[in-house]
């Protein structure tokens, strides 16, 4: 199993399978199960499997996806209409010194310093700007919901051993390919400059990932009201916009599409 649900969903899809299977004689038209494998590693198995025609003979024009909302109370379900999750991005970044021993800084350039400033500059740049606004002042245009996150970082120096690289890693995440190409533009160069004037180097790679996922207005508006009826006013919820990613919106950039959690 994976611990985000993933045995939860294959469970209920095949569930589904089952009652639409013993229904068909009801309904016109082709249901396409589809299980898709590497939701969590790019370029996310969505993708792939739309490369090689899972979404053709016969086509979809429309398509549902399950998640688990663990915070969820058990029982319930959530749907929120348009734009739902952010696109994702996956950093890697390496910045180069020159290492040494502690105790002569004359000798080296400390790649870990460099580092830092880099890091705080990147949060100073996307995080710290009001919410409102671009980061480019002069078109003032509203700035997307953006997260800009770096979870390791590796230096492998020791005590009094000055490493000659430093290795971080982050996610980048939006809601709009417009600033998304912005960002990423923006970000190297930040990075580099910053490299540049401690007298160092940085290089910066971004491994594109997951468009952001937009669930069709009129079909979750429409799954909101089927699942009222049948579950009850009280157990279906409007859910916020949220920054986590899905590989689905690969799917969502294809045909109209509804992601319930």
């Amino acid at each position: 199993m994976h611990a985000c649900g993933h045995d939860v969903h294959s469970a209920c899809t095949l569930g589904a399978a089952i009652i639409l299977n013993e229904l068909k004689n009801e309904f016109e038209g082709s249901v396409k199960i589809i299980f898709q494998p590497g939701e969590e590693v790019l370029p996310g198995g969505a993708s792939l499997m739309i490369n090689e025609g899972i979404l053709d003979s016969p086509k979809v024009s429309t398509a549902l996806a399950q998640h688990v909302f663990p915070s969820m109370e058990t029982g319930k379900v959530g749907f929120k209409t348009g734009m739902y999750m952010a696109s994702t991005d996956e950093l890697y970044i390496t910045v180069k010194g020159k290492g040494g021993h502690a105790a002569m800084p004359s000798d080296y350039v400390n790649p870990l310093l460099i580092a830092s400033k880099i890091l705080l500059e990147l949060h100073k740049a996307f995080m710290e700007m009001p919410p409102a606004y671009s980061t480019l002042e002069a078109d003032n245009k509203p700035k997307p919901p953006t997260v800009l996150a770096f979870g390791k970082i590796n230096g492998n120096g020791a005590t009094n051993v000055i490493p000659d690289e430093v290795k971080i890693e982050g996610t980048f995440r939006t809601m709009d390919e417009n600033w998304r190409a912005e960002a990423h533009l923006k970000m190297k160069k930040i990075a580099e400059d910053v490299a540049k004037q401690m007298n160092g180097v940085c290089e910066f790679r971004i491994e594109k990932g997951y468009p952001f996922l937009v669930n069709d207005e009129a079909l979750t508006k429409n799954c909101s009201t089927w699942a009222k009826e049948y579950l009850g006013e009280n157990n279906v919820e409007e859910l916020p916009l949220r920054m986590t990613a899905e590989d689905f919106a690969f799917i969502s950039q294809k045909c109209q599409v509804v992601f319930i959690d």
